[in-house]
């Protein structure tokens, strides 16, 4: 019965009293507020079940000592608050009743006390099993049990997973020979079986990293390259399973079967192949999960080429007209849409024009392409590599004059016949003593000469590694006598050439390749031409391939030595 007035109670009576009429007790001992989520899980389960367990009250007195109608809850706050966030939410009325028991006899600071100190948890091993008979026993789903506690749909299904862990190790979780991280670690799969093999291989006292590890030793990781590429849906749709770990935050999991993704990621990468292959019209085209080495490829790399007039002025009236939406429109910060689609249309206009440069139909016709999965699941197109077979022969030396290619004299029989004396001797060979001589007098001029002009002398320089980086060795003529190595990293490092460093110094070398010269024998009028930054730049590139910084045990030191 709710209480309008006050009325006079004996300690223990049973008692209806209306919500409002419900107060916190300031001598309730809880001083720190409810957290919200404890609040809202209660909220929940009492808008189910009902208050389960009666507050605790006493009656409220004014200073003179008189009952004012309203009720202090020593025991029993939050569910008070519970109550009122449903009242405020329209699940109950604000004058629901609330069955209470009235307590006259004990100090109602020490019964709040008494009521927070001597609480007991369940076990969570008890409570992963009781989710798990809820779920098994009366049917109900993930999302309908955290309805009915309060708690999200995920918190269940851990729980739940939880719960169905091998009973050996939840034996050993009661005794306390492992922890709750560690269980979430077995939990990972469902398998008992594999549960306990991997207990009985690593024993109670291995950290949950190495549990999960053993665990999924067998299985792809969903943050793997091939999983990225390939993607869950479609690994789905061929018949894959994914285990997924409950207890991480991303929840990836891993794939199970590892030769259905490999067998998935190479007809994705073959296909994309095949497409490059048919558009732009290779000799070759090659799909492999990472760059094959050894092959004795050569590499061609794309050309600038000469835009017509009509197109170079279709780009500059586009990026003008770019240019001026930016000004118009920079300090807006929610564009209209037509602007905004305006502004994709450009971009998608520019972008079809491509960067200028392209290769060589020649080089088309006997190169190929090479498509690598990347270490971040993209596949990456490598294009201009030329077969040893289909690398052009270096050009014969020019035959003498009046002669064809078998020696024999190209001229008249008269004119060759009676060849005069001047001509004899002009051909006549300088012995090896004066060719050596000559020859070193003119080196020695030359190095006075470069050493007196430092300018020259880094182009030289330049010229000498330029050869060495971008030229195939039969075509890198300079007398100076430098000689550039590149040390081979992926052979010590797996997957380097895709990390950040790696892809930072491949774009780098392209950009250098698409503007040098075809031919080498135009190298040196092109590093003569450049200006001083771009000269210290091409050096910058050139020098830091040969940079080596690997280190090497020596087992006969016993020692780790830098090579």
């Amino acid at each position: 019965m709710t209480q309008d007035t006050p009325i006079l109670h004996q300690d223990g009576d049973v008692i209806d009293v209306s919500l409002n009429k419900l107060k916190k007790s300031p001598r309730n001992a809880r001083r720190t507020p409810h957290a919200e989520a404890d609040i809202e899980a209660l909220a929940a389960s009492i808008a189910v079940k009902g208050v389960l367990q009666a507050p605790v009250v006493e009656p409220e007195t004014d200073e003179a000592g008189a009952a004012t109608g309203f009720y202090l809850v020593t025991i029993g706050e939050g569910r008070r608050l519970a109550l009122a966030l449903l009242a405020k939410r329209k699940v109950v009325k604000k004058v629901e009743p609330v069955r209470c028991v009235v307590d006259l006899a004990n100090d109602p600071h020490e019964i709040s006390l008494d009521e927070n100190v001597t609480r007991f948890r369940m076990h969570p091993a008890d409570e992963f099993e009781a989710f798990r008979e809820q779920a098994e026993r009366r049917g109900l789903s993930a999302e309908e049990i955290g309805a009915r506690f309060g708690v999200s749909a995920q918190v269940v299904r851990q729980r739940l997973r939880l719960g169905a862990v091998s009973p050996v190790l939840m034996g050993r979780y009661r005794a306390g020979d492992l922890t709750l991280d560690q269980m979430m670690a077995y939990a990972v799969s469902e398998d008992h079986a594999r549960q306990e093999q991997v207990f009985d291989l690593l024993g109670p006292d291995r950290p949950p990293y190495l549990i999960r590890r053993t665990m999924t030793e067998a299985k792809v990781a969903a943050t793997d390259r091939r999983a990225v590429f390939v993607g869950a849906e479609a690994y789905g749709e061929a018949g894959g399973t994914i285990l997924r770990d409950l207890f991480t935050e991303d929840g990836g999991g891993w794939f199970e079967d590892p030769a259905l993704l490999d067998r998935l990621a190479a007809e994705k990468l073959a296909g994309i192949a095949q497409d490059v292959r048919d558009k732009e019209g290779w000799k070759w085209a090659e799909a492999h999960m990472d760059y094959p080495r050894a092959l004795g490829l050569a590499r061609v790399y794309p050309h600038p080429v000469e835009r017509p007039e009509e197109e170079r002025a279709r780009m500059s009236a586009l990026s003008e007209e770019y240019d001026a939406l930016v000004s118009e429109w920079d300090a807006v910060e929610d564009l209209p849409p037509e602007i905004e689609a305006r502004f994709a249309e450009i971009d998608a206009a520019l972008e079809a024009f491509g960067d200028g440069t392209a290769f060589e139909p020649d080089e088309i016709a006997r190169g190929g392409v090479f498509v690598i999965l990347g270490q971040d699941g993209v596949a990456r197109v490598e294009r201009g590599l030329i077969r040893p077979e289909d690398i052009p022969a270096p050009e014969p030396q020019g035959e003498p004059e009046g002669e064809d290619a078998s020696g024999a004299d190209s001229g008249n029989e008269e004119a060759s016949a009676e060849p005069d004396d001047a001509d004899e001797d002009a051909g006549a060979p300088l012995s090896e003593r004066l060719v050596l001589d000559l020859t070193a007098h003119r080196t020695l001029a030359l190095r006075d000469a470069l050493g007196a002009s430092p300018t020259v002398a880094l182009s030289a320089v330049v010229h000498s590694l330029a050869l060495f980086a971008f030229y195939p060795p039969y075509d890198r003529a300079s007398c100076l006598e430098i000689k550039g190595a590149t040390a081979y990293l992926d052979g010590h490092a797996p997957g380097i050439d895709d990390t950040r460093a790696g892809r930072s110094i491949a774009q780098r070398h392209e950009r250098w390749a698409v503007r040098l010269p075809k031919e080498a024998a135009d190298l040196w009028a092109f590093v003569e031409g450049l200006g001083a930054t771009d000269l210290l730049d091409l050096l910058a590139h050139c020098a830091s391939l040969t940079v080596n910084a690997v280190r090497t045990v020596r087992p006969e030191a016993g020692g780790v030595g830098a090579r």
